[in-house]
């Protein structure tokens, strides 16, 4: 769990849900509705033995296709979900209080803790597609808590931003880790240097071509990197669009 790698897109762990059959208590919608998950790492019926990178266990690139189709209400223990809306719109509802509609560029952190519940839903006909990142938190049976914010990649284009973490402006979470994305609209190199020489650094090109510590990586192409040193990413004149996870070991 501790080794660095490099994963490319096509390698990455595929599963087809349908909303009818085995699955139908569990993913919602339309009867032709279907949920696609591509896995980074060990996931339900997905095991390639990459059983996560520090504290990171799942790295899920998700697409709810047809009204309705999404997550039925369901119950987490401990686990902190994250979720980054890449396109269309999301209905999310948690037992936190919250019920939320989000859009491309918008995200939340919920820390089930002690134990909480949540729905995603895709409400409409177009697609929508999802990264969700699960992270154990520091401490077990945390009350549960919910905090959602946006990244504007038009007012934050060409830098680093934290989006999770303990950053200003970002969102807290119980757990030391750190989310920021990267979106550039020009050739650029810019060094990400880890806040401890123990933490390993996950790096998933969510659009686009960069090239990470002499590697180069194309569209959801990532590698994980540990050594606490300062790792060189350089893109290219094309739009590139990337995550960035920070992790204790």
């Amino acid at each position: 769990m501790n080794a660095s790698f490099v994963l490319r897109a096509s390698e990455r762990g595929y599963n087809k849900f349908l909303s009818t059959g085995d699955s139908a208590s569990y993913i919602g919608g339309h009867p032709e509705a279907t949920l696609t998950r591509h896995s980074s790492f060990d996931f339900g019926p997905y095991q390639s033995g990459q059983r996560g990178f520090g504290r990171l266990r799942v790295f899920g690139d998700e697409l709810f296709s047809g009204p309705g189709c999404g997550y039925n209400i369901h119950r987490h223990h401990n686990f902190i979900i994250c979720a980054f809306v890449l396109k269309g719109q999301l209905t999310h509802i948690n037992t936190v209080g919250n019920m939320d509609q989000l859009t491309a560029g918008d995200y939340y952190a919920f820390s089930a803790g002690s134990g909480g519940k949540h729905c995603e839903l895709n409400l409409r006909n177009e697609d929508t597609n999802i990264l969700y990142v699960w992270i154990m938190p520091d401490q077990l049976l945390l009350p549960p808590s919910y905090g959602r914010s946006r990244f504007d990649a038009a007012t934050e284009r060409n830098r680093i931003v934290s989006l999770v973490g303990n950053a200003d402006g970002a969102i807290r979470v119980p757990q030391d880790v750190k989310i920021s994305r990267l979106s550039s609209d020009k050739a650029m190199t810019l060094d990400y240097t880890p806040t401890s020489k123990e933490h390993g650094v996950y790096v998933f090109v969510i659009e686009g071509e960069v090239v990470v510590k002499d590697t180069p990586l194309a569209r959801r192409d990532s590698t994980g990197i540990w050594g606490g040193e300062r790792i060189k990413l350089r893109t290219g004149v094309e739009d590139a669009d990337l995550l960035i996870i920070e992790t204790a070991p």
